[in-house]
């Protein structure tokens, strides 16, 4: 079948070699443009773009689907397209112009999480289930009847990162199936169910800890800011990125933000118990263990926070 596709992460690269290895006339891959990145600001393809271009596919740069993008895509009659993280809104007339229109892979169980951050707003939600859905898309953001979809269980201390590579793999396999039903005329969708939950792109604001939140809800939010934006805090005054936390002892209760270390281990205060933080990444610096982090800070005590 001919399919356009729209991708740009890395967690849309499997996707598009799945569909490229059933053997789909893949007329187009549609990609944001290459950005500048690390310290050089080298001028870089996006994952995607890197992908179809080592399988010699036909690469549309294109920061948004506008009228020009528009119509190169119709010009090449794709039959359906194909969207995973894009980055991008489709609308009219291009949402219409592929004989089956566009199906979007999105990772979650719609219609929970709709939005560009569904796997970060799960773990920060301190979901135990998440999982893939493969959509029509519509209008309406993330909207669209469902094909299928598959569930996933959230590993105890497992990161948004983690997650969204486990997703990727699961995705592009339903992904196959969809397409390869829609080319058959065996596909059927069913409207979605239920009250809609949100999951806009998150800020680096929605990194930073709150000392006084209940612990399980800081650990969530490690996890689930983790890589990006990253979880964060504030040490005299200076930034602390927190790159992995567990609970500890429920015994021990500190007031939120204050630490102490026993042992080795760095303990700060929460809402509720205190919990452990393993490693950490000041301000223009390397990661490193919490415990040489605190020792080379040489303090007799210090509040998180502040």
């Amino acid at each position: 079948m001919r399919l356009v596709f729209a991708g740009t992460p890395d967690a849309a690269v499997p996707s598009l070699g799945v569909l490229a290895a059933e053997g789909h006339d893949i007329v187009a891959v549609v990609t944001r443009p290459d950005a500048r990145q690390g310290r050089s600001r080298t001028l870089t393809p996006s994952p995607v773009a890197a992908a179809a271009e080592r399988q010699g596919l036909r690469v549309i740069r294109a920061a948004r689907l506008d009228d020009a993008a528009a119509t190169e895509i119709t010009a090449l009659e794709p039959e359906l397209g194909v969207i995973v993280a894009y980055g991008g809104l489709v609308r009219e007339p291009l949402l219409s112009a592929p004989k089956h229109g566009w199906i979007n892979l999105h990772f979650s169980l719609l219609p929970r999480w709709r939005g560009a951050a569904p796997v970060q707003h799960a773990l920060i939600a301190g979901d135990e289930m998440t999982g893939v859905s493969v959509f029509q898309l519509v209008a309406e953001l993330d909207a669209g009847d469902v094909y299928a979809e598959r569930r996933y269980s959230v590993a105890a201390e497992a990161t948004a990162g983690e997650v969204l590579i486990d997703l990727a793999g699961l995705g592009a396999e339903l992904l196959r199936d969809v397409v390869a039903d829609i080319e058959t005329g065996r596909a059927s969708a069913t409207p979605q169910a239920g009250e809609p939950t949100f999951a806009p792109k998150l800020t680096l604001d929605d990194g930073r800890i709150r000392w006084e939140e209940p612990a399980g809800a800081v650990l969530a939010r490690v996890l689930g800011t983790t890589p990006e934006p990253g979880a964060f805090t504030t040490v005299n005054g200076q930034r602390l990125k927190v790159l992995a936390a567990r609970s500890h002892d429920a015994s021990i209760r500190l007031a939120p933000g204050e630490i102490t270390v026993a042992g080795r281990d760095v303990l700060i205060g929460t809402g509720t118990e205190a919990i452990l933080v393993d490693r950490v990444q000041p301000a223009g610096r390397q990661v490193m263990s919490a415990g040489d982090w605190w020792r080379g800070l040489r303090l007799t005590d210090a509040r998180a926070g502040a």
